[in-house]
């Protein structure tokens, strides 16, 4: 890191000399990156013999493969500490290659006990998220999640409350990235109750990216009402502690049937979208997708409706929001067929009658009673707090 500052350095100052501060900073870097690499080359060694790698490959426990290399190899506990200092200082450095290899091998041995096994897993993480590695990354977040979730590590229920607020926060790197990553924060933040209760806790503005991935998650299909009447739920839980134009927006769909509104909280959430580092990309899926939910719930309330007012509420063209409509009767898919038709000459269109099996309507009630059995009593202890 201390060559690219000075190389930024050189670039926006082309005449001026690199100052003093800076070389020495470089000096003391590679006097400690020549240390650390001597006392870890043994360390390295040991890792590459093939009898290791094998055994690695073929040994689950840690605490098996550890007595293995401490017999055959004279491995010693106070080498992971330089393995760690090792990794820790090549993160620091950028080379976040090195810093996954080393720490993967800190990972395996280090005992669930040792201060720096959570430590670990978090720089692991860390690495991986720079250098993009989705699919790893998944990984380390459920293996992190375990950790956090067995309360091996931790004293107090406030120090796993600030470990599940971090992995919140870090997360959100990975779901909106990874393909299936908008189905994953659904299932982990809204109906995982420890990670809803944090974050009605802790971070009520994760929030904003909860609701997101409900909106855009096409994947949802038939699920889609329940999930939205389960996170209506939580926003008007949680309407008190924190708003924004993207979870009002749901409240007026589906609280207050505000359609005016809420095509106003819509084009506000044009806004937030393009200034948010993790929404800004799916600017365009969430405006298409809010579309969709605005003319769903217009056309739940009404049997016949004129074009002209429904593209006054899609803030649409009538031409426009005629082809929309056509695109969107066509693209539905099988399982949740939308049955709608457009009537041209009077312009309007026709809803037909939709009707819900009672297997249907017992199966949404199962799942409002397992939704709320898991979150009020969370819900009731943390008012009754004083």
């Amino acid at each position: 890191m201390v060559d690219f500052a000075m190389d930024v350095f050189r670039q926006l100052y082309p005449n001026q000399e690199v100052p003093k501060t800076l070389r020495d900073k470089r000096s003391s870097v590679v006097t400690q990156l020549k240390q650390l690499q001597s006392e870890t080359e043994p360390i390295i060694k040991i890792f590459e013999d093939q009898t290791v790698v094998e055994q690695i490959e073929s040994t689950r426990d840690g605490r098996d493969l550890f007595q293995f290399l401490e017999k055959e190899h004279n491995f010693k506990l106070k080498m992971l500490d330089t393995l760690y200092a090792y990794a820790k200082f090549q993160y620091e450095c950028g080379n976040y290659t090195g810093a996954t290899e080393y720490l993967s091998f800190h990972r395996v041995l280090v005992p669930p006990e040792d201060k720096r096994a959570i430590s670990s897993l978090w720089g692991k993480l860390a690495s991986e998220i720079l250098m993009q590695n989705w699919d790893a990354i998944m990984e380390d977040l459920q293996r992190l999640q375990e950790v956090i979730d067995s309360n091996q590590s931790f004293t107090t229920p406030l120090q796993m409350l600030q470990q599940r607020n971090w992995l919140i926060h870090w997360s959100l790197f990975v779901y909106f990235n990874h393909p299936q990553g908008r189905e994953f924060i659904i299932e982990r933040f809204l109906y995982q109750a420890h990670y809803l209760n944090a974050i009605q806790t802790a971070c009520p503005h994760i929030l904003r990216y909860l609701t997101t991935a409900v909106i855009t998650n096409k994947s949802l299909k038939t699920k889609r009402q329940q999930v939205l009447k389960d996170l209506v739920k939580v926003i008007q839980q949680e309407t008190y502690t924190y708003r924004d134009p993207i979870t009002e927006f749901i409240e007026c769909l589906y609280v207050n049937f505000d359609f005016d509104m809420a095509q106003q909280k819509l084009r506000e959430c044009e806004t937030v979208l393009t200034n948010d580092f993790f929404l800004v990309a799916l600017l365009d899926d969430f405006i298409e997708n809010a579309r969709h939910l605005i003319f769903e719930t217009f056309c739940r309330i009404h049997n016949c409706i004129s074009i002209d007012m429904l593209a006054e509420k899609l803030n649409m063209a009538s031409e426009q929001a005629e082809r929309w409509i056509v695109n969107l009767i066509r693209d539905a898919p099988r399982d949740a067929p939308l049955d709608a038709k457009i009537d041209s000459k009077l312009g309007h269109v026709v809803m037909g009658i939709q009707n819900v099996s009672p297997i249907n309507k017992s199966s949404r009630r199962l799942r409002h009673w397992c939704f709320a059995a898991k979150t009020w009593p969370l819900i009731l202890k943390r008012r009754r707090r004083p």
